[in-house]
């Protein structure tokens, strides 16, 4: 059995001699999304062969961000890394000693580009993407134009939004429900904060690129092509600017609300995956009770969650952004 203190943390940092953005690219932040690992591995080996060179800024690469979870094939070791991802005084987990050393690490780049992949058996890559600028309470933010630039040029036609805004409607939900006090509920929404929140916090900008399922041999290859289109169009790689994906091409998905599962026994009428649609009425579940979940309105189903606990988020509710790439 792995011990937790027999690991360590990597980072690989590759400068140019030219002025240009400190980028970071990281793998496994969950343990068995492996296709960013070996992308990354794929990269770092032209690099040091030199059939690949760093002109100008920096790249640091983070292969393995969850050594834990990495070791045991999990998605976390002992909790979900990309969940109330800030540094702590006093380390109660083994992923809070990750964000120790994680966040002050990110606090130093500009750019972050996190390589995913997702449990559902079908579905395509696609890349999650921040707010539009903003000066709000919940995640101000002010790069909107370079971020969405950038998430165009990764290789996918895919681009969902609106993660903290849905998530943060349903943290109010819940806490109206047991009248939580105000700083109970900046405590809970502090949960939301994974690895491009966090980068945003710290003056940055930040993507989330799933790039296919676990297992499927074509992801890493999804992950590569991200890298390199990342380092040619920040200009860090003396090569051709990828083109964007035409607006035509684009589907772009606002998260709109986030349902919980209230009891062990709700359950879901079909093993629903991410992106399937749903039509406006149609039954996505029943409540232990019998009470039918139906569809408030016609979109696409997003991270349902069939192992989710009571009180948890069970499936969340995506619609059409036709303003992405637009603003």
């Amino acid at each position: 059995m792995t011990s937790a203190s027999t690991l360590q943390f990597k980072s690989v940092t590759y400068t140019g001699l030219g002025q240009g953005p400190r980028v970071i690219i990281m793998g496994a932040t969950h343990g068995n999304e492996v296709c960013g690992t070996q992308a990354i591995g794929r990269v770092m080996a032209e690099l040091d062969a030199g059939r690949l060179h760093i002109g100008a800024g920096s790249v640091t690469f983070v292969p393995i961000v969850n050594p834990l979870a990495y070791a045991k094939n999990t998605r976390s070791g002992d909790r979900n890394l990309n969940r109330d991802l800030f540094p702590k005084a006093d380390p109660q987990d083994f992923e809070d000693r990750v964000a120790n050393w994680l966040c002050p690490l990110l606090a130093q780049h500009d750019v972050l580009l996190d390589l995913h992949s997702f449990n559902a058996a079908h579905g395509e890559p696609f890349v999650m993407v921040g707010p539009a600028d903003n000066d709000g309470p919940l995640e101000p933010f002010r790069h909107m134009r370079e971020e969405r630039a950038l998430a165009r040029r990764l290789g996918v036609r895919r681009f969902v939004t609106g993660w903290m805004a849905a998530y943060g409607g349903g943290v109010q939900r819940r806490s109206r429900a047991v009248s939580s006090s105000e700083a109970e509920l900046e405590t809970v929404l502090r949960y939301g904060v994974g690895t491009t929140e966090y980068m945003r916090s710290t003056g940055g900008y930040a993507l989330t690129l799933e790039c296919g399922q676990h297992l499927d041999p074509g992801a890493p290859e999804v992950a590569y092509r991200a890298i390199m289109n990342t380092l040619a169009f920040l200009g860090l790689i003396d090569a051709p600017g990828p083109q964007p994906v035409p607006f035509e091409e684009m589907e772009a998905l606002q998260m709109v609300v986030v349902h919980d599962k209230l009891d062990a026994g709700d359950r879901f009428t079909r093993a629903w995956a991410s992106f399937d649609p749903v039509a406006e009425g149609e039954q996505i579940g029943v409540r232990a009770d019998g009470t039918p979940v139906l569809a408030e309105f016609a979109g696409r189903i997003l991270f349902p969650d069939t192992n989710a606990g009571p009180n948890q988020e069970w499936y969340y509710m995506t619609r059409p952004n036709p303003s992405f790439g637009q603003e």
